[in-house]
Formats: C-alpha cells, sequence, structure tokens
C-alpha cells in the first residue's frame, strides 16, 4: 500500500559485487575470479547456500520458488549482504530484515521468514522420513507423494474439506466449502489462479499449497485476504524454497514505551482490528487462539497490521464449519509437521465471539496503555479494560467494554505526520 514502505538506501561499496546469481549456482565446477572490480577482493562462494538455506533443497515440500528470481538477481538482499563480506545471517532465525528493489534504485524493507525455525523443520523432516522406515534421511518429496492424503489430492478437482482434515492449523480447523475455494482461487504461487478447481494445478503445486497449509497458514491468509482490499495484513510477495517475504513491519512491543497520543492511536486501531475480524463483508469470524506483542506490526506510517497470523482461525459465519469433531481428531504425517501429533485441537463449538476482546485486553492493552495518562483518564481507560478482559461476562458485555473504550481513546490521539496512515485527512474529518 502507498506509504507503507520505508526507503533504505544501498552503500556504494555494494557496487562490485559478484552477482548473487553466480554466487548461488548450483554447478559445483569452479567459478573463476571476478575480473570487473580488481579492487574488489575474491570471494570463495559456497556452492550449498542456494539450496539449503533457501530450502530448495526440500522443494517440492516447501511453499513455492515465486520469488527466487529477485533473490537471484540480487533485487532481495538480507541486510547482511550490503557488507562487502557478504557475511550469511545465521539459518537458526525465524525471520529476517531484508531489503527489496524493483528497479535497483530504491529499496524498501522487508521481513524475509521461515514457516517456523530451521530446528522444527529439519525435526519435521526427521519424521516424515521414519514414517516410513528407521532412517532419517529419505527423499521427502517421495514420501509425501506416497501418502493416501496426497494421493486423494492427485484425484480431486476441488478442495473439499476432507482433504484438510486432521491439519493443525487453526485455520482449518472449522473449514467451509467456501473458504477451501478462495484459497485455491487466489493461491497466489501460480501463475494462472482466479477458479475454485484444481486444474490449473500441477501435482507438484498441489505439494506445495498442502505442505503449506500443513505447517503453517500465514502466507496463504496474506494471498486470500490481500492489504489492497484492506484487510489488516502486511503485503505478500512471494515465497522461494521455505522462506516467505512480505512487507516489513515493527513489532507492537517497540511501542510500548511510547508517548500517550501514540499508545492512544495504536490501542485504538488494534480494537478496530479486533472489531473487524467479527464483523467484515464476507461475514467470516477471525479468531486467535492467543496473542502477543509481535502478533502485531506497525508500518512506518503508523499503521497497525497483523504481523502474525499463524495463530487465526476462521469460522465462516455463512456456511458454518463442514467438518465433524470426530474428522478434525483424523491424524497423518501431515498433521506432525508443525507439532507432536498431541497437540489439542480446539472445537469449533468453543470460540466466543469475544474471545478476540477479552485476549487483547488481557494481554496487550494493559502494557500499552498503563501509567500513560493523568489519573481520571487513566482510571477511565483501566475501568474499560478490565471489563474488556473480563471472560465472565457475555460477549455483548465484552463487546460493549471494547466499543467504550474505542471511543474513548479517540480524542486523545493527536493528528501530525507522524500519523502519516490518517493525516492530514484527520485535520478535516474526524473520522480519522
Amino acid at each position: 500500500a502507498p506509504g507503507s514502505w520505508r526507503l533504505a538506501a544501498v552503500p556504494v561499496n555494494v557496487v562490485g559485487l559478484f552477482p548473487l546469481l553466480q554466487f548461488l549456482t548450483l554447478s559445483c565446477s569452479p567459478l573463476s575470479e571476478a575480473t570487473t572490480s580488481p579492487t574488489v577482493p575474491h570471494v570463495k562462494p559456497s556452492y550449498s547456500f542456494g539450496r539449503t538455506f533457501l530450502g530448495l533443497d526440500k522443494c517440492n515440500a516447501c511453499i513455492g520458488t515465486s520469488i527466487c528470481k529477485k533473490f537471484f538477481k540480487e533485487e532481495i538482499r538480507f541486510d547482511s549482504w550490503l557488507s562487502p563480506h557478504l557475511k550469511l545471517p545465521p539459518n537458526y532465525l525465524l525471520s529476517y530484515s531484508g531489503n527489496y528493489t524493483d528497479d535497483a534504485k530504491s529499496w524498501r524493507l522487508v521481513d524475509i521468514t521461515r514457516l517456523t525455525t530451521k530446528y522444527q523443520h529439519d525435526q519435521a523432516d526427521k519424521r516424515i522420513c521414519t514414517s516410513v522406515s528407521n532412517t532419517k534421511a529419505c527423499s521427502i518429496e517421495r514420501v509425501l507423494r506416497k501418502t493416501e492424503r496426497f494421493q486423494k489430492w492427485l484425484k480431486a478437482k476441488r478442495l473439499t474439506p476432507d482433504l484438510v482434515q486432521g491439519l493443525p492449523s487453526p485455520m482449518l480447523r472449522c473449514p467451509s466449502q467456501r473458504l477451501l475455494d478462495r484459497i485455491v482461487r487466489r493461491y497466489a504461487e501460480v501463475p494462472d489462479a482466479g477458479s475454485i478447481y484444481m486444474d490449473h494445478l500441477t501435482d507438484r503445486d498441489k505439494l506445495r499449497l498442502l505442505y503449506t497449509l500443513s505447517v503453517n497458514t500465514h502466507p496463504i491468509l496474506l494471498q486470500i485476504f490481500p492489504d489492497v482490499e484492506g484487510w489488516p495484513f502486511p503485503r505478500y510477495l512471494g515465497s522461494c524454497g521455505r522462506l516467505i517475504v512480505s512487507a516489513s513491519t515493527r513489532s507492537l512491543r517497540e511501542f510500548y514505551s511510547s508517548s500517550p497520543d501514540v499508545a492512544a492511536d495504536l490501542a485504538f486501531q488494534l480494537l478496530s482490528v479486533v472489531s473487524s475480524m467479527g464483523n467484515n463483508d464476507l461475514n467470516y469470524l477471525f479468531y486467535f487462539i492467543r496473542v502477543d506483542a509481535s502478533t502485531f506490526g506497525i508500518f512506518n506510517n503508523g499503521h497497525l497490521f497483523i504481523r502474525d497470523a499463524s495463530t487465526l482461525g476462521i469460522i465462516d459465519k455463512q456456511e458454518g464449519s463442514q467438518l465433524t469433531d470426530g474428522q478434525q481428531e483424523y491424524r497423518d504425517i501431515f498433521s506432525c509437521l508443525a507439532s507432536d501429533c498431541q497437540s489439542t485441537f480446539l472445537s469449533c463449538k468453543t470460540v466466543r465471539e469475544n474471545q478476540n476482546f477479552i485476549m487483547v485486553c488481557q494481554e496487550i492493552l494493559p502494557k500499552l496503555l498503563k501509567g500513560k495518562f493523568l489519573q481520571p483518564v487513566q482510571e477511565k481507560i483501566d475501568s474499560f479494560l478490565r471489563r474488556c478482559a473480563n471472560s465472565f461476562l457475555d460477549s455483548q458485555e465484552v463487546s460493549d467494554a471494547a466499543a467504550k473504550l474505542t471511543e474513548f481513546l479517540r480524542p486523545l490521539r493527536s493528528c501530525d505526520s507522524r500519523f502519516a496512515y490518517r493525516y492530514p485527512d484527520c485535520k478535516y474529518n474526524d473520522k480519522y
């Protein structure tokens, strides 16, 4: 979205480095020394980097390859690549800060993220291998292709609830046909999406989609509910192997010590986002199974988004869930790629419409708003927070407390250029 990118100048010392495509080459023959810039020291390449670090060696048990060319052409760079030594970031991190360009002149910050930690990926890969033999090494793709579930996927013309039964993601605990059709129609890792039928998906595409749905549905949520349509998620830019690239945000935790007007603005936005999760044009109920400060992020224009959608479940208020509790308890190897298969699944019937408000009022808003205001104002805010966080109240009482807190915070916000997402509109319209 306009204004949501932070520009970063690329240091001069990047010029003259080995092209990343050469650095990531999969060839095993030695590289000749660079001759274009005699002042740049010879860099010994790592031939395994392209496949192992990005996770391309595990495809098609991966997310996809839609943005690999950007990495190969050095149009996406980890922050550490902006040094003359091409020092790579450690592979055990869950996310990395990077820079992205379309024209090699202007750069914007992006988040480069794994579906889960490298350790958890490795453990899941071992479970895949040991599910068919005692060895810890195998062709992961070959094992997954032979499973009963994937064989059903190969024959299916449409993604139906029985094909996702038992997958651990909260997004798929209560699936409707309408939601599954949306996943296929908007799946961004294929060039010709648009149909609810899977005819345009190759066997490779189906395995990548199934793998992503099994490990972490965060990138799928970003694809099917895009920011350009007003959904509160960062923009999905693509994937390469087991890494995804999306618009960069700062964690809400960084704003806990912010000034009162900034805290009021962020709390107002957070409550508005939570309200829209239960009241939207598509009639979906988005619910959190847990929240913390890293769940939410802030763009450099001050706009608040859901930074981590991995803990979001969805209930279709229009169609309802089309899986029984018995089907939800189904287990196979795809149920165990993100957990130890011992997880207790949440029944769709136990989800309360007000649980999002209760969670943010218990876990996040007190840390953002406590002790920020003069006593009469602070007492009023604390009173609203106590009611909003009270899980013993009925849904309407919790929602009313959250709505009253939202309106109370509105005049406590400032209107200036720090809040670029609503400035200068806020000077002329009280709506902002």
